[in-house]
């Protein structure tokens, strides 16, 4: 049974034939996307709101079906924010700061994933990956409207590529016929299976870990559960070795059984056996079966994210296990490392060996993402006795010694990468500067005055000067800088001196547009602040 909104929200860019299918050669465009998920759309909308001309093609009409991904990170909607779609998403999403995790029937402990006041948006928001991909979509057909030039297909399948030293060709499949384009950048954001990685004979390297989860979205009659994440390990209704509880919109709830390896898919996918997983888990609940599914996971990734002019994002260059919710949320921090770099390069202002950082940042990210989901998956799913019996132990002295609890893992939450050590970071020159706003680190958010300090850094390079003199603007062989001055009037709540001063009475940040810092410093240096500028784009 699949619920109306995904039925009505389905075909949200119908063919429609395009004056390429006509041209007696193939047309040139500066940037193609292939997929239109919620990582294609990005991918269009960061670089159509730069003025860059973006083809997305998409071998269906619109959004899939089911849940699928329900967890955005704070960071995921600063980054949709910057897009101008993240007011739709927290008002249609549901809120939460909040994790219990349980063994058996106990409690074990609960935690807060935002304890610090001072931030536009939460932790996380639970909303089905359906709803974010229409809001994007919304705000493609916003932007188009305002001049953006965006241009997406649907059901325009991509058959095979052919890739050159300075484009791809694109051979297409429509429901009129066959056509062939041509792109300066092919962007793969083709998810997990991604054709495209195989049209290129390119694979994943990593870790397939052999288990199940069976995935069931419900809506529960008189039923009202807090509004956050529960997390069991061995549940005492013995529906699964584990067992995940979010809230969603809609009245709907998603229920995540751990189920083993070694199952028969269609066994399982059964309405009444679907049933009694649940009926256990909630016995004497009314409820509604709105969408299952069964997924198994891998922590893999591509060795190289660019192919000389095609370049990969999201699942289709790296895979994670659910847990923690790393999927959706590291390719959002994808498009975003992405976008800035690529357009610098169209339009002539960095060299193309930028492009070379975006793999050593997002790959470095994925590491990252790929360690915690492993560790996460080994903690929940144990491979042996041994580590079994160490899981449990765990589990026994969270419940009564706080010393225990950080070991216990459920599944580290998403938060963005720090780009430690990396080639685009310039000085770290601040006295006395805090630890998590050093060069590399993404901006946290603070308040300053009736906004919110995120609001006003993005999509160019900025200096932030904080009881700082600095010029208004500065111009680098054509990357302008603009400034934003607060002072301590701006800081009512100290938040902002907290995140960005420390112990330095004042400060100066080179901001990229991805919201990192680039390099800090004491004071106002020129020659500091172009060297640093000149570094971040590949160009030192």
């Amino acid at each position: 049974m699949i619920h109306d909104r995904y039925q009505l929200a389905f075909k949200l860019y119908p063919y429609e034939r395009s004056s390429d299918q006509d041209a007696a050669q193939p047309v040139r465009h500066p940037v193609v996307v292939m997929g239109g998920g919620p990582i294609g759309i990005a991918t269009a909308l960061d670089l159509g709101l730069q003025g860059i001309p973006v083809v997305v093609l998409d071998d269906h009409e619109g959004i899939g079906q089911g849940s699928r991904a329900i967890c955005f990170a704070k960071r995921s909607l600063e980054i949709a924010d910057r897009y101008g779609a993240a007011d739709k998403m927290l008002d249609k999403g549901v809120v939460w700061n909040l994790g219990k995790v349980f063994h058996d029937d106990r409690k074990v402990f609960e935690f807060n994933l935002l304890p610090e006041d001072g931030h536009k948006f939460p932790a996380f928001i639970n909303l089905q990956q359906p709803y974010f991909e229409r809001f994007l979509v919304d705000r493609v057909r916003q932007a188009q409207a305002e001049g953006a030039p965006i241009d997406i297909r649907g059901k325009n399948r991509v058959d095979s590529v052919e890739t050159h030293d300075d484009h791809v060709r694109l051979n297409i499949t429509t429901p009129d016929g066959p056509y062939t384009i041509e792109a300066d950048w092919l962007i793969g954001c083709d998810g997990a299976s991604s054709p495209l990685r195989g049209m290129m004979g390119l694979d994943f390297e990593g870790r397939v870990f052999e288990d199940s989860f069976l995935i069931a979205d419900i809506k529960m009659n008189n039923q009202d559960f807090p509004t956050e994440r529960w997390f069991w390990f061995e549940p005492h209704f013995k529906s699964g070795a584990s067992t995940l509880l979010h809230k969603q919109p809609d009245g709907e709830w998603r229920i995540d059984f751990q189920i083993g390896w070694n199952i028969d898919r269609k066994e399982e996918l059964r309405e009444e056996n679907v049933r009694k997983r649940l009926d256990a888990m909630l016995p004497g609940v009314e409820y509604d079966i709105v969408w299952t599914s069964i997924y198994t996971f891998q922590c893999r990734r591509m060795k190289q994210f660019r192919h000389g002019r095609v370049i990969f994002a999201g699942d289709a260059a790296h895979q994670v296990s659910p847990f923690g919710a790393r999927g959706a949320n590291s390719g959002m921090q994808d498009v975003d490392n992405l976008g800035w770099k690529l357009g610098l390069v169209l339009q002539g202002k960095a060299p193309e060996r930028l492009l070379d950082s975006y793999h050593e940042e997002r790959a470095y990210g994925a590491d990252e993402n790929i360690l915690n989901s492993t560790r996460s998956t080994d903690f929940i799913t144990p491979k042996s006795k041994t580590s079994h019996i160490f899981r449990n132990a765990v589990l026994d002295l969270a419940e009564h010694h706080a010393f225990a609890r950080p070991l216990v893992n459920s599944g580290r939450l998403s938060v963005p990468c720090t780009y430690d050590g990396l080639s685009l970071n310039g000085a770290d020159a601040l006295t006395g500067g805090p630890a998590r706003t050093r060069p590399g680190s993404p901006c946290p958010d603070a308040p300053v005055g009736d906004r919110f300090l995120l609001g006003q850094l993005g999509g160019r390079f900025q200096l932030l000067t904080i009881d700082a003199d600095a010029p208004d603007a500065l111009d680098e062989d054509g990357i302008a800088v603009t400034r934003v001055a607060l002072s301590a009037s701006d800081d009512p709540t100290g938040a902002l001196a907290a995140r960005y001063l420390g112990d330095a009475p004042r400060a100066v940040y080179l901001i990229r547009p991805d919201q990192h810092v680039a390099a800090r410093w004491d004071s106002f240096d020129a020659s500091a602040v172009r060297d640093a500028l000149r570094r971040a784009t590949a160009r030192g």
